[in-house]
């Protein structure tokens, strides 16, 4: 018998069947070639849709969704390509980050974000798969304000979590409907907890690529604001305190009375100007830094740097002053942090903390310096010694 037979009756209504079996036998593949993709697969359960609502495959986070006429079109490694996707969408939880975005441009970046990392991994997509070289490596969050607010490019699924309600609770012919609040937070919790465990397997088992490796440490880290933990660092390099040291004899009181003691930190910002910062993000960032270096009474000293520092810098700004960027910065060279760190060992004294705004891609000094360093990274990549802090 075809795989989705074109007579009535019986034969007509087996072919969803078939392509589920089709589906089961791709799955099993992954699991075998490809287990961290592979068990994110298995957590969802499959069920034939009506093409109406589903004219290729689609998710809510809860099951995958197949049009069978659609799934028959296409071939053994672009079946793997759909099943991996649908499963990418809910592992990254894109159901509970879209926030107060635009849903069909969320529902863009969302497909940028994930086909790039399966041909990575040497998939192959469906013609009408969504993809940019320019959003390699890049998160759905940071592709977002890059997508042309009027570009009506569809992503090839349907992402059903975010769309009104439909007929009905699920089947063939119904759509289920989208998720509530609270169903939503639960499954954002679940689906982290799978995206661990599947790469926890994966990795025992040698088989994660370093790609996804670093993708799941991303996701996995504490998602807390950017601006409050780098709030929180700044606060702790703060001077004031109260002393309990002895008074002087001469007072003639022997009772110890706390007393506040401050003065002035001194914090040194790098900027990444190779390129991967954009201006309105160095802007951004700057913005909080002036607002908070106003509150712990900071000196700060502004280094601009690509593969080597730029030739004016640095500009020191005193408490008093607004932070505000000198310049504006065009990309170019590579990225080497090393002429930062080696200008910090010539500098008279030693920074509280140096502050390093970049995407963490470059050619790091191969021992930390004497000083504390935060390191505020757009994208995934790890850095080798010293706090850091995701700036999505």
């Amino acid at each position: 018998m075809p795989l989705l037979p074109t007579g009535t009756g019986a034969h007509a209504r087996a072919a969803p069947e078939a392509v589920a079996l089709r589906l089961a036998a791709a799955r099993t593949r992954l699991i075998l070639e490809q287990p961290f993709l592979g068990a994110l697969t298995l957590r969802l359960p499959l069920e034939a849709a009506a093409p109406d609502w589903c004219p290729t495959t689609a998710t809510d986070a809860r099951k995958l969704y197949f049009n069978p006429a659609y799934v028959a079109t296409l071939d053994a490694a672009q079946v793997r390509f759909v099943l991996a996707h649908e499963a990418l969408h809910c592992a990254l939880s894109h159901f509970a980050r879209r926030g107060h975005r635009d849903k069909r441009r969320w529902d863009q970046a969302c497909d940028y974000a994930i086909n790039p990392l399966l041909l990575a991994e040497g998939f192959r997509p469906p013609d009408n798969a969504l993809y940019a070289a320019r959003f390699d490596g890049m998160t759905a969050e940071e592709i977002y304000p890059c997508l042309d607010p009027d570009d009506q490019a569809r992503p090839q699924d349907r992402h059903l979590y975010d769309e009104p309600p439909g007929s009905g609770s699920g089947g063939e012919g119904q759509r289920p409907p989208p998720l509530g609040e609270s169903e939503r937070t639960r499954l954002d919790v679940q689906w982290r907890q799978r995206l661990a465990g599947a790469a926890q397997q994966a990795r025992q088992a040698g088989r994660l690529s370093a790609n996804l490796a670093r993708l799941v440490e991303y996701l996995l880290q504490p998602q807390l604001p950017w601006r409050a933990l780098l709030a929180r660092y700044l606060t702790g390099v703060a001077r004031d305190d109260y002393s309990y040291s002895r008074p002087s004899q001469r007072r003639g009181d022997p009772a110890l009375f706390p007393s506040l003691r401050n003065g002035q930190a001194e914090l040194c910002v790098a900027l990444d100007v190779s390129g991967s910062i954009g201006e309105d993000e160095m802007r951004a960032f700057v913005t909080e830094v002036d607002a908070l270096k106003g509150q712990v009474r900071a000196r700060v000293t502004l280094l601009a740097c690509d593969a080597d520092l730029a030739p004016d810098c640095p500009w020191v700004y005193e408490p008093w002053e607004a932070f505000e960027l000198p310049r504006a910065f065009t990309g170019g060279g590579g990225t080497r942090f090393t002429p930062v760190f080696d200008w910090l060992a010539r500098a008279a004294a030693r920074p509280d903390l140096l502050i390093y705004f970049t995407d963490a891609l470059g050619e790091f000094p191969p021992a930390a310096p004497a000083c504390p360093v935060l390191w505020l990274v757009k994208g995934r990549e790890p850095v080798p010694w010293g706090g850091r802090i995701q700036l999505n």
